[in-house]
């Protein structure tokens, strides 16, 4: 299995590298930065010199030529504008897709943010409440589209923390925290299960095993409601 990821020198795209790489899979990961290649190869992964910023679609479909699946884990990041999360967080993410549907690479996995799916409070941050109307806008562009097997992915708030390998995963959770490691744990997990196509979920730290929260969604798992 070939896995390709944008925002491939991200923390949760790092983690989910060396766990594709360690199981045997061949996994590329897209970076805006040379000096970045590095440390995707100490984790296995294959560096594309490529920003998403600028690219074609045709330039990205050429690196997704021949994957099984693609991943978007990339984020303007802190300290980053309202201007680059839209630029980033929305634009980049309609580009990826429209770069897997031209590669013909179905398997499509978006990892997003708990709180996309409503209108932030009147109180919000500013820069904090345009990445979560960029990242709103990203799914919904995702979920029209049918020639992809999509999965959205919602964390609840990333942390550092040790992974537990239990979480709570579903079409709606209580919001919580939840660490990196088990979020690349859980887009592992997904890329394997076909039951996940074409749902949306949330994710934070559980008591449920990870590969058994992943096994429960052909039972649970229902698009979530804009």
């Amino acid at each position: 299995m070939r896995t390709v990821i944008a925002g491939g020198h991200g923390q949760i795209a790092l983690r989910l590298e060396r766990l594709l790489a360690e199981r045997g899979d061949e996994v590329a990961g897209l970076i805006r930065r040379p000096e970045q290649a590095d440390d995707l190869r100490s984790v296995g992964a294959e560096p594309i010199v490529c920003d998403l910023e600028s690219a074609s679609v045709e330039e990205v479909a050429r690196h997704l030529e021949g994957a099984d699946a693609a991943v978007f884990a990339a984020g303007a990041g802190p300290g980053s504008g309202a201007a680059r999360k839209d630029t980033v967080d929305r634009a980049a993410t309609v580009l990826f897709a429209d770069a897997a549907e031209r590669a013909g690479v179905r398997h499509f996995l978006v990892v997003s943010s708990m709180g996309a799916d409503r209108e932030p409070p009147a109180d919000t941050e500013p820069v904090f409440a345009a990445y979560l109307r960029a990242k709103k806008a990203a799914e919904e562009d995702v979920r029209r589209r049918v020639d992809l097997d999509w999965t959205i992915l919602r964390p609840g708030r990333l942390t550092n923390e040790p992974g537990t390998g239990r979480v709570r995963l579903g079409p709606q959770v209580e919001r919580g925290d939840v660490t990196r490691d088990d979020v690349a744990a859980v887009l592992l997990a997904l890329l394997d299960d076909p039951r996940a196509a074409r749902v949306t979920l949330e994710l934070t730290g559980g008591d449920t095993p990870i590969d058994q929260a992943v096994a429960t969604l052909g039972v649970q798992a229902t698009e979530v409601p804009d």
